[in-house]
């Protein structure tokens, strides 16, 4: 009697023979998709997929997660294809399942998500709303933008993201925790929100690599319907933690969930930060957050005095508002140092507020020279100190020049004479039309606008 088939014997062996080529084939794939995309993309997408089937032309994937599977197929699927269609002619088609990882420490963490998602962001400060955000012409544009993407459900057409930059200490912060208190206390939809430095998002990252959780940083941070990412600047110069925010970034514009940045400084200023950030950062709507006037910092310190329910004379207000400009950060200090004084006996008196904040008054009234202007202006824009007191009347040069007399008209106590005899013997006219040339560009030109304001930091 025969016990053995032949047949089945050749079928069993032809497929063990195909499970292996496609194994080597596959692993030729892997080796191409790494050195196509480089290892940071490759470890963070591809390299979870594994090899299952093939039968009758199609290629059976698997990765362990639904969004990994989505980001794939959108991203990477048609390359994938080719190439397994450059080796094996006879594949038409790819596909991939999804199978969960069931290790234990995975379900852990599955299961505990929620937490791990409110662990993600860093604290909200209560005083931080938009019904305590003073309003005035520099942060007005920023204040309208940021209730607006509050206020709405979806991602506004030409808001997304929402790039909030401005100096220190000028309500950057104060307006992204108002964007996210707005949404957690909205009755009308339930959105999940995530604020949290760039310095934490850095942090956050590296735990995720050394805890080989990487997966699941990714899936929490693209599972938010807003992410609201502070001080962006600090990613500068971090390579690895750039390429991970580049790629949360996209997954989450794909997703249409709304993005919130803030900065010190416009995208296009962002040194060390790649290009390809940069030029997303500016895709939607870029508020600047501009220096404080004398009426919003006035304001301010009415603002906070109703808050404290205490009584500070009028003309100890203007007396603070008119000398501290540096930033609201300062000016509120120095409102709580004066209002101290009343503790150990001593009237509020401009006297006594001049005498307590000395120290602060005299770093806010630093004396600016001409001669250090004029360094300063020709160092930034790369010509020499001689061209501003030169004939020449190039554009390379004549603007600078107007700049500079700009800030002498700004930052000095000269008159327009003495300006003028400081640039060359020019007349008092010709600093008056440079300057208002230089008003005139502001008010334009966002991008001229910009490097007064980087020029306007370097005096003070």
């Amino acid at each position: 009697m025969n016990l053995t088939s032949p047949k089945v014997s050749t079928m069993f062996f032809d497929q063990i023979i195909t499970v292996t080529d496609h194994n080597v084939t596959w692993e030729k794939i892997q080796n191409c998709l790494y050195n196509l995309y480089g290892e940071a993309t490759y470890n963070s997408w591809l390299s979870s997929l594994k090899f299952v089937s093939s039968r009758n032309g199609e290629v059976l994937l698997s990765v362990s997660t639904r969004f990994i599977k989505e980001w794939i197929t959108v991203h990477y699927m048609k390359k994938i294809l080719s190439l397994w269609q450059s080796e094996d002619k006879s594949i038409r088609s790819i596909d991939i399942q999804v199978i969960e990882e069931r290790n234990s420490n995975f379900n852990v963490i599955l299961k505990n998500r929620e937490e791990s998602n409110h662990n993600l962001g860093s604290p909200l400060d209560p005083r931080f709303t938009f019904d305590n955000f003073v309003v005035g012409k520099p942060n007005e544009l920023a204040f309208t933008a940021a209730k607006r993407v509050a206020e709405s459900i979806d991602p506004i057409l030409g808001s997304n993201p929402l790039f909030l930059y401005g100096g220190v200490g000028l309500g950057k912060t104060h307006l992204m925790h108002a964007i996210a208190w707005h949404i957690v206390n909205s009755p009308s939809a339930k959105r999940k929100v995530v604020y949290l430095s760039a310095e934490k998002f850095m942090y956050q990252y590296i735990t995720a690599l050394r805890s080989k959780d990487i997966m699941l940083f990714k899936e929490q941070f693209r599972s938010v319907d807003v992410l609201m990412v502070d001080d962006v600047q600090f990613i500068s110069g971090k390579d690895s933690t750039q390429e991970e925010f580049f790629h949360t970034f996209n997954a989450l514009i794909d997703q249409n969930k709304q993005l919130v940045i803030s900065a010190d400084r416009s995208p296009s200023d962002l040194d060390g930060v790649e290009e390809r950030i940069k030029s997303r950062l500016g895709w939607g709507l870029v508020a600047d957050i501009n220096e404080t006037t004398f009426e919003l910092r006035l304001g301010i310190l009415q603002a906070k005095v109703e808050q404290m329910n205490m009584y500070v004379p009028k003309d100890v207000l203007e007396f603070l508002a008119r000398n501290i400009k540096s930033n609201i950060r300062e000016l509120e200090g120095a409102l709580n140092k004066v209002t101290h004084t009343s503790l150990i006996g001593r009237s509020m008196t401009v006297e006594s507020a001049s005498e307590t904040l000395i120290d602060l008054l005299r770093s806010n009234h630093r004396s600016v020279t001409i001669e250090e202007i004029q360094k300063k202006v020709a160092e930034f824009f790369n010509i020499k100190v001689a061209d501003m007191q030169s004939n020449r009347r190039l554009r390379s040069l004549a603007r600078p020049r107007q700049i500079a007399m700009y800030f002498a008209k700004k930052f000095t106590q000269k008159s327009l004479p003495d300006i003028g005899r400081n640039f060359g013997g020019r007349d008092h006219a010709t600093v008056i039309h440079a300057v208002k040339q230089v008003e005139n560009f502001i008010k334009t030109d966002s991008k001229f606008a910009d490097e007064i304001n980087r020029l306007k930091k370097m005096f003070k």
